[in-house]
């Protein structure tokens, strides 16, 4: 029976893949629009792609060195850097995959708005759904099938874990480099654009529109599919070692009498069973008769959860001897997500109080809309961590510290639903940049606007729904991390780790821990800040010596702009990148495993606060300044056509808001999981 069900995961997978192929073979065969619409999705296909290919090849070069080094220095090496490598490789074409897509979807959803609302959601989301259920299906497929390649059996669970760091550090790199490119094309874009000159987003006239188009994909889309492939696989992964651990009689199950047998392969079935009903949710999304653009998808998000919440029950009751703690642990993590979409919509939706006092705020100038930004995004830190909280204690009292592995492989089974709500936001951005640049009628733009706005919200909930997963996943690689130190010191006969608030090296890991994440957000921040410098620069020296660029009787140089921040993400993301994976191994060898614990301990803290704060203030900021141009407060121009100073306040908080949401925040994410990672599987060394 348990070699059946070994390879139901790596089947699952496979299955996944070809739905999402299905769903490419619907989209590529639609109309492409008329010839300048294409010419203008080429132009941020070819930026896109030439990004992406220079960024892959400079992670490379980190990737190779640090597969020789494991392979040299650990114990079972071999594997750990063959794990390592395919991770790499799947993650890097998890964001290869769904920026593909993406910059193929735009145009397609662009001339679907020409027939209506209803056609360009259904080309968007599925364009989106092609990301999350290929990003779940490889994650799945990738970590099982090295899983049965390595063995299959509790021992040859810890060879795995190079397929984890592999994925955290591609992550990592795509976070950060992603990040970097769309933000400091995105800022710089408007603050001359829109702030200076005056005209609209997406005006073929700015120099610096095609590099913020391109920059949509290679943040919002091939990062985020990168990020989500690790978050997926770190976080299945951190419930297959504490599986082991119960296997082997290392830690128990409360209230389990036998059955424990199948504690590793129970996350992949979850996860199996999760890309199934994903799929099946993906269908259900469809413009209803309320004409909701949310409720339509969050109609396939309830189908995916209530089918996922039936099947994980019989799964328990077939693998699990129907332990109903396990049972209560998965419907923690699927109820999480529950409650972190809600909350991430409250703080970051048009509709709600947050963003619209944050328009309010933007009367007086744009030092009050920052303020009350500030203030919102802190706010919003609050309940999400009551949430998690919640859920770490009942499932920790329904099935120990595996239930919490349990709850947090629940709520990443259902990754490829949430995605596809996240991935359609890159889609929609793009449409109605290349309905603007075409010069399409108004009655498009009145299509593809409303679904840009749910597209800021959709991304927001689901790196609130990211950020919560790593802290569940976090903490049980936190716990695989204590005990296994823990085995070694017995092992050696060196007594056990003890972390205690009165030991000074506990203190200090905690201090150097919590302080990463704050380090880390300021190169980021300030990346962006000088990458948007020179874009700013570059576009202001066009309009000066470029004559006829205003009137439109002179093209701009889109490429210089696409150039410029190309390099400078490039070079900005090494700094921030070696932070992550060094800060770890130079605590572990100086102050010893017991500094490194805390380390932990802190960084998984205040970087899940600093993220949440940064994503949910960011995406509040953006849909304030959204709210008022849609006619709210003025609007973008006053009666008399003047420029609206309420908008000009609102445009300086989102240029704020724009890197927390997009570079510094989700790339906290990976940053926790690289430096668990890290952690877990250099112990030997550090004892």
């Amino acid at each position: 029976m348990l070699d059946f069900l070994l390879y139901l995961p790596p089947l699952a997978g496979i299955i996944g893949l070809v739905f999402a192929a299905c769903l490419i073979r619907y989209i590529l065969r639609l109309d492409t629009g008329t010839e300048k619409m294409r010419f203008i999705a080429n132009a941020i296909q070819e930026g896109a792609m030439a990004y992406l290919n220079r960024q892959y090849k400079t992670i490379a070069i980190i990737a190779v060195v640090i597969a020789i080094l494991l392979a040299v220095a650990l114990p079972n090496g071999l594997e750990i850097a063959i794990g390592f490598s395919i991770g790499a490789f799947m993650s890097a074409a998890a964001g290869y995959l769904g920026m593909n897509i993406s910059v193929r979807s735009n145009v397609r959803c662009a001339n679907a708005a020409k027939k209506g609302l209803g056609e360009a959601l259904n080309v968007a989301f599925r364009g989106g759904a092609v990301t999350g259920i290929s990003v779940a299906s490889l994650a799945l497929l990738g970590i099982s099938g090295l899983y049965i390649l390595f063995g299959g059996t509790y021992q040859d669970v810890g060879k795995v874990v190079g397929f984890g760091f592999g994925a955290s550090l591609i992550s990592l790199f795509a976070r950060i480099g992603g990040g970097i490119y769309t933000k400091a094309a995105d800022v710089g874009t408007d603050l001359v654009g829109k702030v200076e000159a005056g005209i609209p987003e997406d005006d073929p006239r700015n120099p610096g529109v095609i590099a913020d188009n391109v920059g949509d994909n290679v943040g919002d889309c091939a990062g985020m599919a990168a990020d989500l492939f690790e978050t997926y696989a770190v976080t299945a992964l951190s419930a297959m070692l504490l599986g082991a651990l119960v296997i082997g009689g290392k830690i128990d199950i409360p209230g389990m009498v036998g059955g424990s047998g199948n504690a590793i392969i129970y996350p992949l079935i979850l996860g199996s069973a999760a890309i199934i009903a994903s799929m099946i949710g993906v269908l259900f999304v469809k413009l209803g008769k309320d004409r909701g653009i949310m409720n339509a998808m969050y109609r396939g998000v309830l189908v995916s959860g209530i089918l996922s919440a039936v099947l994980f029950y019989f799964i328990t009751l077939n693998l699990m001897n129907g332990h109903i703690g396990l049972y209560i642990s998965a419907l923690v993590g699927l109820l999480v997500t529950t409650a972190m979409v809600i909350i991430t919509e409250y703080y970051t939706s048009t509709k709600f109080k947050p963003v619209k006092d944050i328009a309010h705020a933007s009367i007086t100038g744009p030092g009050t809309n920052v303020i009350t930004g500030m203030a919102v995004g802190l706010q919003s830190t609050a309940l999400p961590v009551i949430v998690i909280s919640a859920g770490i204690l009942v499932s920790y009292y329904s099935a120990g510290l595996y239930g919490i592995a349990i709850a947090a492989a629940a709520m990443l089974s259902v990754t490829g639903i949430i995605i596809a709500i996240d991935a359609y936001g890159p889609i929609t951005d793009n449409a109605g940049g290349i309905a603007e640049m075409a010069e399409l009628p108004k009655e498009v733009r009145d299509v593809t606007d409303p679904l840009d706005a749910v597209g800021n919200t959709t991304k927001a909930v689901t790196k609130g729904y990211a950020i919560a997963s790593a802290a569940l996943g976090a903490l049980a690689l936190y716990a695989t991390y204590t005990i296994e130190v823990d085995n070694i010191l017995a092992e050696r006969g060196l007594g056990k780790l003890v972390l205690e608030l009165s030991d000074p090296l506990v203190l200090v890991g905690l201090f150097i821990g919590g302080m990463i994440p704050f380090l880390f957000t300021s190169f980021l921040m300030n990346a962006v800040g000088r990458a948007a410098f020179h874009i700013v620069e570059e576009i202001r020296r066009q309009f000066r010596e470029i004559k006829g660029i205003m009137d439109g009787t002179a093209k701009p140089e889109y490429g210089r702009c696409v150039d410029i921040v190309t390099i400078a993400a490039q070079r900005e993301m090494i700094v921030p990148g070696l932070l992550a994976v060094l800060a770890p191994i130079l605590v572990g060898f100086i102050l010893g495993p017991v500094a490194l614990g805390g380390l932990l301990m802190g960084v998984i803290i205040s970087g899940l606060l600093l993220a949440l704060q940064m994503c949910t203030g960011g995406a509040a900021w953006d849909n304030a300044k959204k709210y008022i141009e849609s006619g709210n407060l003025g609007g973008k121009r006053l009666a008399d056509g003047s420029k609206n100073p309420t908008h000009a306040a609102a445009v300086v908080g989102d240029t704020v808001g724009d890197p927390s949401k997009d570079t510094a925040g989700p790339a906290l994410n990976p940053l926790i999981k690289v430096v668990n990672m890290i952690a877990i599987l250099l112990i030997p060394l550090f004892i």
